[in-house]
């Protein structure tokens, strides 16, 4: 998936996180929500300007995040 076609980053917008291209929809929106266990469909019933796409951008961008940074979990918790 080429992210930059989904998703943009302008310092004018929500002081440059990262969003949905041509949207106000934080990609750290989508991802909260489906941590929540919220389904595809309803994300995009709540937020209708989204395309399926949008979605699987988010995770994808949450996925390459994940790829430089560790966060400290416990063991065998």
């Amino acid at each position: 998936m080429n992210l930059p076609e989904r998703i943009s980053v302008d310092p004018q917008i929500y002081h440059g996180k990262a969003c949905i291209k041509g949207t106000r929809i934080m990609v750290t929106v989508i991802l909260d929500n489906l941590a929540a266990g919220v389904s595809s469909e309803e994300i995009l019933k709540s937020y209708p300007t989204l395309h399926p796409d949008d979605i699987k951008a988010a995770i994808a961008y949450g996925a390459e995040l994940a790829k430089e940074q560790i966060i400290p979990i416990g063991i065998g918790a």
